[in-house]
């Protein structure tokens, strides 16, 4: 079993809990609000699902919209980049105190190109470690605490979505990650898209990115109980 011993000779590090490392790839940054320069032009058609507005000498961002073309990002373009991981919006109280040391999530797919589900799914992995927060993954709606949706609603799903939040006990959360749970994403004019998880079911954290990385949603369901990961991050121009 050669891979066993490279294995050994090159293990994989789990991430600090109280201060998530950034080696190079662990996060793909995000657009920021920034500034213009006096008598700075910048021109809107960069980006083509119109996250980024000029307004009032600025350029501001709607990350919901943002689906990580990385136009933006060449420097003519002019607008900053923050390498973080705190994408999360929070609508709602987190759970009560009881929960903190231990939730079961249930993740439905509701038409995910698989981008985000595969984000998700390595939050079970060695590096990110999602057990040792006390939060797991249940296969029954009937046991979990938080639902956690990916991808655009389509219309086959909207029902199956509606159901499984139903039947899960209260108090419950809704975490929806990705574009395509906020708002429908690219997919949001589909014929057989209904669009984000909000027309469904309350949604009280909002993970937006195209896909998000694992940090951004493990700190999403950190917030769901009332915690959160460390901040950490850095912007460039």
């Amino acid at each position: 079993m050669p891979w066993f011993w490279e294995g050994m000779k090159s293990p994989i590090r789990t991430l600090s809990r109280r201060r998530p490392d950034q080696p190079p790839g662990v996060t793909p940054g995000r657009p920021v609000a920034t500034a213009l320069p006096p008598g700075a032009t910048w021109n809107p058609g960069i980006c083509p699902v119109e996250a980024l507005q000029e307004d009032s000498g600025a350029i501001a961002v709607e990350f919901d919209r943002c689906v990580h073309c990385m136009r933006c990002q060449q420097p003519e373009a002019g607008v900053a980049w923050a390498y973080d991981y705190q994408w999360a919006r929070q609508h709602t109280p987190p759970l009560p105190r009881a929960f903190q040391h231990s939730i079961h999530v249930r993740i439905i797919d509701a038409g995910d190109c698989g981008a985000c589900l595969s984000e998700v799914r390595q939050l079970t992995g060695p590096v990110y470690s999602l057990h040792r927060f006390g939060i797991y993954v249940t296969p029954t709606p009937r046991e979990a605490d938080v639902l956690l949706a990916v991808g655009p609603v389509t219309a086959g799903m909207k029902a199956a979505l509606r159901e499984a939040y139903q039947a899960m006990p209260t108090p419950k959360r809704v975490v929806a990650v990705g574009v395509c749970a906020l708002n429908g994403g690219i997919f949001a004019d589909g014929f057989a898209v209904e669009g984000g998880a909000a027309r469904v079911v309350p949604v009280d954290v909002a993970v937006g990115g195209c896909p998000p990385p694992p940090l951004a949603i493990l700190d999403a369901l950190q917030r769901v109980i009332g915690r959160g990961l460390a901040r950490s991050g850095e912007v460039r121009a």
